[in-house]
């Protein structure tokens, strides 16, 4: 039986409600998601990487629980990005998604404190066995069984980035897994970076770092994602150089997670970036046609439903940039046909997923552009949504216009919808700037916590670039990105 009447996802949504509270479900969830339930799953769409991403780390549970009490069914989530959902979003909505990130980890590691902190012992989802390999994952994989096999001998620390949704999380969770399975003693923490910074937030202000450093110095594995978090975080930085110097000194294994290389992280101290060049720095791609295809077969017999190769390679051969939108494309196609009541065949797959084809190729490089951009200027993606207009924020804003502009088939209007529902003639003008700039081999400024930093432009973007997967060649200053006129 489908569930997706209006009722139950209005439902839905008043009882997240009730259990986040108006502030937080009006920042993160009015305008900002659309629910769809299957029979056994439910879809939950944000209109950004970020707004998905926040949600689903911090949302999870509390979506999981309403939907079993309004249902009475335990639905597994799945999490997807649908660009028509920006066009909703409040004009100052993203400002105050920044707020709530920037202003609340006091906040957050209390409740975390006062509820109990997570454990390490539940075992993680991801697992080595269910890791599809191929050449853009092949040596992440090998390092990863590497260090389950042999930890802190080869690879220590392990440093793994790549952009979103590409199994850096997944590869991470399968060393815990298999280091957990060979020696179940284990003493090991995986956290992301935000947590372990809401940990040395409260630890600082309660005067309770004795415990902070006995919760994460005496490890066997600790395990860290989205290690980009840190950046502009001075005290944070130096806490964790700390913590990383005692484990790595007692012969332990460290493990790191980032969607940009170190050296790409934006006001990273020299001293972390150095340690982390010294270990095993490994980058996963986006993955291939087969990756992809077999990636679709598992998740097809996981959702016991019987869907065959032409639908398989459909599927496979239109989203190409992240595992997380194939899986999104499959469920919609599932729920499709649950609906019509109706076999999966190629054209029901290709009704179901029309729309998503349009859009989500040129919004899934976008986020993958903007991110970079933002972990290199110290940013988060969502700065660049605001409305604020610092000089750090412009720059960056602009580097990602431009970017996006000469590397999607995105048009003006589309990459300002996006990134914040901006103005069209906005994108114009900063792409144009950009350009300019480069047309003048100029270099560009911004401020750091440490002060002003310069930097060629023409260099910068050829390496944003090469960090975005995007072939690196020397920016030819005469061809600019085509600029329409403004009236």
């Amino acid at each position: 039986m489908i569930t997706c009447a209006e009722d139950t996802v209005g439902s839905l949504e008043s009882r997240i409600a009730e259990k986040v509270g108006p502030q937080r479900f009006n920042v993160w969830f009015r305008n900002a998601t659309k629910f769809t339930f299957t029979e056994s799953y439910l879809r939950i769409c944000a209109p950004n990487p970020f707004v998905g991403e926040w949600i689903e780390r911090h949302f999870a549970d509390v979506i999981r629980e309403a939907a079993t009490e309004v249902t009475g069914q335990l639905y597994t989530l799945s999490f997807a990005i649908d660009p028509a959902l920006a066009k909703a979003l409040g004009k100052k909505q993203p400002d105050r998604q920044v707020d709530f990130v920037a202003n609340n980890p006091e906040r957050l590691a209390r409740e975390k404190r006062r509820n109990g902190s997570p454990s390490a012992a539940p075992k993680l989802k991801g697992t080595i066995e269910d890791f599809v390999v191929g050449p853009s994952n092949r040596l992440a994989h090998a390092t990863a069984v590497g260090v389950i096999e042999r930890p802190a001998v080869e690879y220590n620390p392990l440093f793994v980035h790549g952009g979103c949704g590409l199994g850096k999380t997944h590869l991470l969770q399968a060393i815990c897994n298999g280091m957990v399975e060979r020696n179940p003693d284990l003493r090991w923490r995986y956290v992301y970076g935000e947590e372990f910074t809401n940990d040395f937030v409260y630890a600082t202000k309660a005067r309770e770092l004795g415990t902070f450093r006995e919760r994460y110095r005496h490890l066997d594995l600790l395990v860290i994602d989205d290690v980009h978090y840190f950046a502009n975080k001075r005290a944070t930085q130096e806490a964790f150089l700390a913590t990383f110097n005692a484990i790595e000194s007692a012969g332990k294994q460290i493990v790191l997670a980032s969607d940009a290389h170190p050296k790409m992280i934006g006001h990273l101290s020299d001293s972390l970036v150095s340690r982390f060049l010294a270990g095993m720095v490994v980058r996963i791609d986006s993955p291939e046609v087969g990756v992809r295809a077999e990636v679709l077969r598992r998740r097809a017999a996981k959702l016991q439903v019987d869907i065959g190769e032409p639908v398989i390679m459909h599927i496979a051969e239109n989203f190409r940039a992240n595992i997380r939108e194939l899986e999104g494309a499959l469920l919609k196609v599932v729920a499709h046909a649950q609906v019509s009541q109706q076999p999966i065949t190629l054209p029901l797959a290709e009704r179901a997923i029309r729309d998503l084809v349009r859009q989500t190729a040129p919004v899934v490089m976008l986020s993958d552009i903007e991110t970079i951009v933002a972990i290199f200027f110290g940013l988060t993606p969502a700065d660049l949504h605001t409305s604020r207009k610092s000089r750090t924020i412009a720059l960056a804003r602009g580097i990602a216009m431009y970017l996006a502009r000469k590397h999607t088939d995105m048009s003006f209007p589309e990459i300002g919808r996006f990134m914040g529902n901006k103005n069209h003639s906005t994108v114009i003008l900063a792409s144009r700037r950009i350009s300019k700039i480069l047309q003048a081999n100029e270099s560009v400024r911004w401020l750091t916590p440490a002060g002003q930093k310069e930097q060629n432009l023409a260099i910068l973007v050829g390496e944003l670039e090469e960090q975005c997967g995007i072939t690196r060649r020397v920016p030819d200053v005469n061809e600019p990105v085509p600029m329409p006129v403004l009236a």
